[in-house]
């Protein structure tokens, strides 16, 4: 039988998983065309995720743990909580390490930070985030952690092999190149898959209400990806004058 991740990558869901992770700002990102005031749009917007919405929704998760000091030290239930405790702290520390990546790079590449407006999109992603780990079990939220984390790892490595056949002269990818990699990297690549397994240790019994929420939580991500790039013309229109 497959897995609860297995089970959900192979599902079709309203917008197709192709669209989130092949979207029009991708394919220029991957073979050198993309513009780089629509970079820095996306970056602003990504930074927003990760350094207002991401840590308040770890944190959240972390409060749903299901500590019981009936739990003895060696018992099944305490070390599963303390797995999930550990792939949540390093997911928090590794977030921050992020932001700071996210400035060094903006300042190397000359990619504005400020100066934008918060889009549609990024204010539906992150109001998402809140519902989930606010008003769903802990078991749901990780379930909406590893889908997040898996539509980033394949986006950025579809990027990365198309940046591999672009010169490395080429200005646009020298400003991509480092986001490409970082999400594409064998240690982040680690980092899912230890996701999809702690997920797929969660006990989500087929037919049961949280497997159809993982369902529902899986489509809701993909529709909030493919929303979440952000489309030509938007460098302009998203610029605070």
């Amino acid at each position: 039988m497959p897995s609860l991740t297995q089970h959900l990558l192979s599902l079709s869901t309203t917008a197709p998983y192709s669209a989130a992770v092949n979207h029009p700002y991708l394919k220029a990102a991957a073979n050198g065309t993309l513009n780089h005031n629509l970079h820095a749009l996306w970056l602003s917007q990504d930074r927003i995720y990760a350094m207002h919405a991401y840590p308040r929704f770890i944190g959240a998760l972390i409060t749903k743990i299901n500590f019981n000091s009936a739990h003895t030290v060696s018992s099944n239930e305490e070390r599963f909580n303390q797995r999930i405790l550990t792939i949540l702290a390093s997911s928090l520390e590794a977030v921050m390490k992020e932001g700071q990546f996210f400035i060094n790079t903006a300042q190397k590449f000359n990619l504005p930070l400020d100066g934008w407006r918060e889009r549609k999109a990024t204010k539906d992603y992150t109001a998402e985030m809140c519902r989930v780990s606010t008003s769903m079990n802990v078991e749901e939220g990780l379930v909406f952690l590893w889908a997040m984390e898996k539509v980033y790892f394949d986006a950025w490595s579809n990027v990365n092999n198309g940046l591999s056949a672009v010169a490395e002269t080429n200005e646009a990818k020298q400003c991509v190149a480092p986001f490409a990699e970082n999400w594409s990297s064998p240690q982040f690549a680690k980092f899912v898959d230890s996701l999809a397994d702690l997920v797929n240790s969660l006990d989500i019994k087929p037919g049961s209400e949280t497997w159809y929420n993982a369902e529902r939580i899986w489509n809701r991500v993909v529709e909030l990806e493919v929303e979440f790039w952000p489309n030509e013309g938007e460098e302009v229109s998203q610029r605070i004058a």
